[in-house]
């Protein structure tokens, strides 16, 4: 529906408030922000005031806003076929799952495809649970795997907690040297103990008992938790060592943003399953989907695999699942993503620390970054609500989107960001932060 002259932000505002509930808020005080188009790492409001994208909205938008292949095979598909049952054999779906595939490890020879990250876990826990026929599914605290019935329920935060209608989740704390669980010093200490405490769970559980290790291969929305040395390899092999399916939920690490196309990529470990949404197609229509190994794609040969969803594999999904991947590897996003992490994102949100005692940590890769934010640096006390508040409110000022969770800014624009942006981005986060310190 195209804006009319009428329209302002506040119009839009308030016609969104009195009409649309709105996910994990308290209804009463929001005021949210209007926006009416975009375009690369930029957004612009109603009002048509412009800020830089440096959230991708819910880092999903990787090939940022309004890529034009991508949105010209949305029309094109929907002009040729909108939707179609999954049933049916679609050329656009097999393609997407052609392209998703080529970039897996060796191994894997089917995708399942879902509507988003939520129920591509979802099935995933299934697949795991029916191919084991075991019910315990082991996740961290710190984590987010969706907002369906168990993958709510194996996400470790306090999104869980209201939640809990779904069995068999059992948590355990995974590496995190900045506030260690562990007593730690190293981070080699840090992957060793949380192994440790992982393969201790799993005994005290009863290994039999448990289908599957559900891990985010970088925790996002709990900090962008890049995993120590030898962690993920560890998991693996424990995972070998008692049979147990190893998931890896690449839903926002995956398609770029931590310069990959899969993060495990970088870690030297191959999952059993792999989950994936947001970056596949930045999110311009929802598509999640699970990747399957071979052994467990095998056991539904002859077996009825009970789970299916209306718009699995959507034509229009598809279609910019395909556009996104083909532009990514001709652009070389991935490898942009990677240079500018490295190169621009590392070296530049390290100085900001030096510079600002507000800052404890900053870590990530790729675009993928956190800055931890704290009320004293020896301490490490978290940073207070209401003065993240006010960081979110002042960078929204000059002009930037932030993601925000807790006491961290994440940093974590599209992959296609280019280096002046980034640039003039950092350099409005570095001035707030010194108004903020």
């Amino acid at each position: 529906m195209a804006l009319t002259s009428d329209d302002t932000n506040a119009s839009i505002s308030e016609r969104d408030r009195s009409s649309v509930f709105h996910s994990w808020s308290a209804q009463r005080s929001l005021a949210p922000l209007p926006l009416a188009g975009g375009s690369g790492s930029e957004v612009w409001d109603v009002d048509g005031r412009r800020y830089l994208d440096f959230s991708s909205q819910l880092v999903n938008v990787n090939i940022g806003h309004q890529h034009p292949r991508v949105v010209a095979a949305i029309q094109e598909q929907a002009a040729q076929l909108t939707t179609v049952a999954p049933a049916h054999a679609n050329a656009t779906r097999a393609r997407a799952a052609e392209l998703i595939l080529e970039r897996a490890p060796e191994g894997f020879a089917k995708v399942f495809f879902t509507n988003g990250g939520a129920d591509a876990n979802e099935n995933a826990i299934r697949m795991a649970r029916l191919f084991t026929g075991r019910d315990k599914v082991i996740s961290t605290y710190r984590s987010y795997h969706g907002n369906t019935g168990a993958a709510i329920v194996a996400t470790g935060d306090w999104r869980r907690i209201p939640n809990e209608f779904s069995r068999g989740h059992v948590h355990v704390f995974g590496p995190y040297l900045y506030r260690t669980e562990f007593w730690s010093t190293t981070p080699e200490q840090e992957s060793e103990r949380a192994l440790r405490h992982l393969e201790r769970t799993i005994q005290a559980e009863g290994p039999d008992s448990i289908a599957a290790i559900l891990l985010e291969t970088i925790p996002g929305t709990a900090g962008v938790l890049v995993p120590p040395p030898g962690y993920l390899p560890g998991v693996r092999e424990i995972a070998d060592r008692y049979g147990i399916v190893l998931i890896l939920d690449e839903v926002m690490a995956g398609f770029a943003r931590a310069g990959e196309w899969f993060a495990f990529d970088a870690f030297g470990v191959t999952p059993d399953l792999v989950t994936f949404a947001k970056g596949v197609n930045s999110g311009y229509v929802p598509l999640g989907g699970v990747i399957i190994s071979d052994e467990i794609a095998r056991t539904f040969d002859d077996r009825v695999f009970p789970g299916g969803l209306t718009y699995s594999g959507h034509p229009l999904a598809a279609a910019s699942a395909v556009a996104t991947i083909e532009a990514m590897a001709d652009e070389k996003i991935v490898e942009h993503a990677a240079r500018m992490g490295t190169d621009v994102l590392g070296p530049r949100l390290r100085q900001i620390a030096e510079r600002h005692a507000v800052v404890g940590e900053v870590r990530g890769r790729g675009v993928f970054w956190a800055v931890e934010l704290v009320a004293d640096r020896e301490t490490r006390e978290p940073l207070a609500a209401e003065r993240m508040g006010a960081l979110k409110k002042d960078l929204l000022d000059q002009g930037l989107l932030g993601f925000f969770a807790e006491n961290r800014l994440h940093v974590v624009p599209p992959a296609v960001v280019t280096e002046s942006e980034l640039d003039r981005g950092l350099t409005i986060i570095d001035a707030a932060l010194g108004r903020l310190g």
